[in-house]
C-alpha cells in the first residue's frame, strides 16, 4: 500500500523532490492533483511545490488538468502529467522471439514489434536484430518504417513532444534533461530496458550461464547496446523486469512472486514493496530448483529441477500436470519468504490460464496455504516491465526501491 513520501527542501536533492512530484502526477492520472494536495503529500512547502511544477510545465511533462472548488478564495488548478513528454523502448529478448515496445511516460505501450530469433545463434546476430528493431520501432512511432525479416508492428501510433539533452539519466535536476535521445522525426526516448533469461549480472549488464545458451556469458549486452542505439541501456532478467513493471501498477500488493513459466521457469520477487535482486543479483531462480533429486537432468548441470520437469509435462501436453509441479515451487517460495500472492504468467501459463492457476491453487490449499493465485493476462509484460526499467528512476523508483519507499525523513523543511 502506497504511504505518503517526504520531500527534502534542498538544492542538492532537488531532483529527488522533483521524482516525488512527477510520481504522485502519475498516480492521479488524468484527474490531476493540486498543489496543495502535492505540497501535503511530499511535505514539501507551497513554494517548493510551485516552483518544481513549473518547471515541470515549462518542460511539457505536466499540464492544466482543470479546477476543483476550494473551500476558501478561488478554485484549485489542478495538474496532470503529460505522457506524451517522453518515452521508454522495452526489449524482450526470449529463446525464440524478440519483441520491442515503445511505451509513453505512463507507460502505456504506443508501439510494438515482434519477430522470431534464436538466442543460440550468438550474441553477435541477435544483438544485430535488436538494433534494427529498435531503430525501426522508433522510426515507425514518427510514420517510418523499416525492419528485419519476420518483423511486424502489432500496434502503432506514437507521441512525441518533451526535449532532451545530454545529462546524466540516473538523477536529473531537471526531468527534461533525463531525455537523452530523439527517434524518428522527435519521440523523445528516456532510454533502453532489455530483459532476458538468467541468471545475470544486473549491476554489470552482462548474462550469466543461461541454460541452454552458456556462450552468451560475460558478453557485455548493456554496453554493446548502449554503443549501438546510443541510448542509456539497461539490463535486468525477464522475470525481474515483469516483477517490476507489476509492483509499480496502482493496488500492486506489497510482497508477491511473479511465477513466469515460457521458454524457462523462473520468478521475479518483490518484498515490501521493492524487487529482491540479491547481492549478486542472481535471486528468483526458481526453476533450478531441485524438487526430484532422481529426476531427469537439467541444462543448468543439475537433476529433477522444477523447470525441466516443468517443461516436460508442457511438451507432452499434461497442462494440468505441470501446473501441479508449478505448484509445488509456488508453495517453497510461499513458505519461504510469506508472501502476499503469486501471480503466474508467460507463454506457457498464457495457454491454459485457468489450468495453471487452478492446478497451483489445489497444491497451495492441500498444504494449508490460503495464499491468492492470479494470472497476468498480459502476453508482453516482461516487455512492458523492461520499459520499467528506464520509466522507473523518473519518479523516483531507484533499482531496489519502488514508489513511496523512500527512507528516513525530511532533513530539512523551509
Amino acid at each position: 500500500m502506497r504511504k505518503d513520501l517526504g520531500g527534502v527542501n534542498v538544492p542538492a536533492l532537488r531532483s529527488h523532490n522533483t521524482a516525488l512530484v512527477l510520481d504522485l502526477l502519475r498516480g492521479a492520472g488524468e484527474g490531476g492533483i493540486s498543489r496543495l494536495e502535492l505540497a501535503e503529500r511530499t511535505g514539501l512547502t507551497p513554494q517548493a511545490v510551485s516552483k518544481i511544477t513549473a518547471r515541470l510545465r515549462a518542460d511539457g511533462l505536466a499540464a492544466e488538468a482543470g479546477h476543483r472548488a476550494s473551500t476558501g478564495g478561488k478554485p484549485r488548478t489542478v495538474l496532470r502529467l503529460v505522457p506524451s513528454a517522453a518515452h521508454a523502448v522495452g526489449v524482450h529478448l526470449d529463446r525464440d522471439e524478440l519483441t520491442v515496445l515503445l511505451t509513453d511516460l505512463a507507460g502505456t505501450t504506443v508501439a510494438l514489434r515482434r519477430r522470431p530469433t534464436d538466442l543460440g545463434a550468438g550474441a553477435g546476430p541477435v544483438l544485430d536484430a535488436v538494433t534494427e528493431e529498435v531503430r525501426a520501432l522508433l522510426g515507425e512511432s514518427d510514420g517510418g518504417g523499416g525492419g528485419g525479416a519476420g518483423a511486424r508492428t502489432v500496434l502503432g501510433s506514437g507521441g512525441s513532444g518533451g526535449s532532451g539533452g545530454p545529462d546524466d539519466p540516473g538523477g536529473p535536476d531537471d526531468p527534461g534533461t533525463a531525455v537523452l535521445g530523439v527517434g524518428g522525426s522527435g519521440t523523445a526516448v528516456l532510454g533502453v530496458g532489455v530483459a532476458m533469461p538468467g541468471p545475470l549480472d544486473h549491476r554489470a549488464g552482462v548474462p550469466g550461464r543461461v541454460t541452454g545458451f552458456p556462450e552468451w556469458a560475460g558478453h557485455p549486452v548493456r554496453d554493446e547496446l548502449a554503443r549501438r542505439l546510443g541510448l542509456p541501456v539497461v539490463l535486468d532478467k525477464d522475470t525481474n523486469a515483469a516483477a517490476l513493471g507489476l509492483a509499480l501498477r496502482p493496488g500492486a500488493p506489497g510482497s508477491f512472486a511473479y511465477v513466469h513459466l515460457g521458454t524457462g521457469l523462473g520468478a521475479g520477487l518483490v518484498l515490501g514493496g521493492a524487487p529482491l535482486r540479491g547481492d549478486r543479483t542472481g535471486a528468483g531462480e526458481l526453476g533450478h530448483q531441485t524438487v526430484q533429486l532422481d529426476g531427469p537432468p537439467c541444462g543448468c548441470g543439475g537433476r529433477g529441477c522444477l523447470e525441466a520437469l516443468c517443461l516436460a509435462a508442457v511438451a507432452r501436453g499434461e497442462r494440468a500436470g505441470a501446473a501441479r509441479i508449478l505448484g509445488v515451487g509456488a508453495a517453497n517460495l510461499v513458505r519461504l519468504l510469506d508472501i502476499d500472492q503469486v501471480l503466474l504468467g508467460g507463454r506457457a501459463v498464457l495457454a491454459a490460464p485457468e489450468v495453471f492457476a487452478d492446478g497451483v491453487r489445489e497444491v497451495l490449499t492441500g498444504l494449508g496455504l490460503t495464499t491468492p493465485v492470479g494470472v497476468v493476462a498480459e502476453r508482453d509484460a516482461v516487455a512492458e516491465g523492461a520499459a520499467w526499467l528506464t520509466l522507473a528512476p523518473v519518479f523516483g523508483a531507484e533499482t531496489g526501491r519502488l514508489h513511496g519507499l523512500y527512507g528516513g525523513e525530511p532533513t530539512e523543511r523551509r
